[in-house]
């Protein structure tokens, strides 16, 4: 009997021991240990950059999904200045001649969204090829006065870096203007009255899922990886868009109260559900909606925005449940939802699923990692 409450109490203490343990911040280099190693599979697997993709058609290596990727390894360039890494991104834009799958005249934010890296490359060495297309599509869009491209909030982490970099590299306030024009229209007008819901604080994917339409339980579908592009989205254009902008400040607080509305809605395990306000539609772990989220919940920390007591555990908890439960011993990411627009998109999602592309759910992993490696 003394035996049996021994092992009881040492039970007990290895469980405690491993709660504190679960909600202990990684150090500095083991986070960047697990950047490199997931980062490096990728690259081991991709040697040329600009080799097509090949799910159930053939795709140019351009697309937005190989952009996100790239958005990734440059933030993660930022931290871990590998020679292998500028070189990588460098061949991927020059073995696409610096262009858009739709060409220099698309108005597409998916086609844009190669720019995001382009534009970075340029900033570090200064070749006028690396921004030419993207500028010029750009430029057009500045110049007319249509409105409505981004029907989809997706669109808004793909092209919002875009118009806030150009804006930054020539000091030109009409970009930051065009910018908030789509961006309004998306918030205030796309499907009838905008596709966000200034009451839940979060946003709809696009208009199928305005209501009246609804999620099994009857609450509105707010989808866990479209609200990550946004939320990624406002991070990244607060991070260069000047305060003295008009509009930053409604940015910034779409920011905030996107970030607090995702708080109370947090899983036990760290992660976050396809459906955010729906756990049992396809309810399981799911790592890209995640990671975009401990992304900005990061950089808010770093930039001092949010709350570090709030927000750190949280952070934590998400961050050690996505390497715990996703990284594979060669690297490979598990729980990364498909390509879609919903929660049923791209299932199941499982440790062992392959979804059809890899790229995207790297980047928002190297993403995350990136602003994580910089907390205190």
């Amino acid at each position: 009997m003394k035996c049996r409450n021994i092992s009881i109490i040492y039970s007990i203490i290895v469980i405690s021991l491993l709660s504190c343990t679960a909600q202990r911040l990684p150090k500095k280099n083991e986070v960047l240990a697990t950047l490199r190693h997931t980062n490096q599979y990728f690259m081991n697997k991709w040697p040329d950059a600009g080799k097509s993709i090949i799910t159930n058609r053939e795709r140019p290596s351009n697309i937005w999904t190989r952009g996100v990727y790239y958005e990734g390894l440059m933030a993660l360039y930022t931290i871990d200045k590998k020679k292998a890494y500028y070189d990588y991104a460098v061949q991927w834009g020059e073995k696409h001649k610096w262009g858009m799958r739709s060409g220099p005249t698309t108005r597409n934010a998916d086609d844009q969204t190669c720019g995001q890296t382009y534009i970075d490359l340029y900033l570090i060495d200064k070749k006028p090829e690396r921004i030419k297309d993207i500028k010029t599509s750009i430029d057009l869009m500045v110049k007319s006065d249509k409105s409505d491209d981004w029907n989809w909030i997706d669109a808004l982490q793909m092209a919002m870096p875009v118009f806030v970099r150009l804006g930054v590299l020539y000091n030109d306030t009409s970009y930051y203007r065009k910018m908030y024009d789509l961006y309004s229209f998306t918030k205030y007008k796309h499907g009838g009255n905008g596709l966000y819901n200034a009451k839940d604080k979060l946003w709809w994917r696009d208009k199928d899922f305005v209501p009246p339409y609804k999620e099994p339980n009857g609450e509105d579908c707010y989808w866990s990886r479209g609200n990550g592009w946004v939320v990624a989205a406002l991070v990244r254009t607060l991070d260069m868009l000047p305060k003295t902008d008009p509009h930053y400040n409604e940015y910034l607080q779409d920011y905030k109260d996107l970030c607090a509305a995702l708080v109370p809605i947090q899983r036990q395990d760290g992660l976050w559900n396809v459906s955010l306000h729906d756990p049992n539609n396809f309810g399981g772990k799911e790592i890209t909606g995640t990671a975009l989220f401990t992304y900005a919940f990061a950089w808010g920390i770093n930039n001092g925005i949010l709350d570090k007591k709030t927000y750190k555990p949280i952070i934590t908890k998400a961050w050690n449940a996505m390497v715990t439960d996703a990284v594979h011993k060669d690297g490979f990411l598990g729980y990364v939802q498909g390509t879609g627009k919903e929660p049923k998109d791209g299932q199941p999602v499982t440790y062992t699923s392959k979804p059809d592309f890899e790229d995207y759910g790297l980047g928002c992993f190297l993403l995350a990692g990136s602003e994580v490696y910089e907390m205190k």
